[in-house]
């Protein structure tokens, strides 16, 4: 035997949403969407987008300290830059290679820097003359401060394909 259905206005479990039901609910969801939205940009603040790098200049030491013919590794893993002395100049070569980034070695028994990554080899003066390397190593900018030290400003480099290397900040007469 069937039992007879309720009556519509009898039932508990149904709900009309209506025209003013859909407004209330409209402005509850406006409301709190606002607030999430403000709450959200109030705690991003709290964060500017500031990137902390290390300063790109740094101090080098004196002339002095670097002996004729030869590569200095001194900052090759804080810096990532040689430091080079020949009889008329010292430069400072960055130690990235330019086929895909990685630092090459010194080997100074071959005169030569050599990348472990894929074999490009760079004379004493960052020239590429081997591998893949499709041109020489870039130099930084190399000045004296009022007290005779090296400054060195990876932040300003120098080509050999552009005429950089003539430059007067690309090396330092001695």
């Amino acid at each position: 035997m069937a039992k007879p259905l309720p009556k519509q206005e009898d039932d508990p479990g149904t709900w009309e949403f209506g025209r003013r039901s859909f407004l209330r609910a409209s402005g509850w969801m406006g409301f709190f969407g606002f607030i999430t939205i403000a709450t959200v940009g109030a705690l991003r603040m709290m964060f500017p987008r500031t990137l902390y790098e290390p300063p790109k200049v740094f101090k080098a030491g004196m002339p002095n300290e670097y002996l004729t013919d030869t590569v200095s590794e001194k900052y090759k893993d804080t810096e990532r830059v040689w430091i080079c002395r020949d009889e008329e100049k010292i430069y400072a070569l960055v130690a990235i290679c330019t086929h895909l980034g990685c630092t090459p070695r010194w080997l100074a028994a071959e005169n030569k820097f050599k990348c472990p990554c894929h074999g490009s080899g760079f004379t004493f003066a960052g020239i590429n003359f081997e591998g893949p390397a499709p041109r020489p190593l870039e130099r930084a900018k190399i000045t004296l401060t009022e007290t005779g030290e090296l400054l060195v400003d990876k932040g300003t480099t120098y080509r050999f394909e552009n005429g950089d290397w003539d430059k007067p900040d690309a090396f330092i007469k001695v």
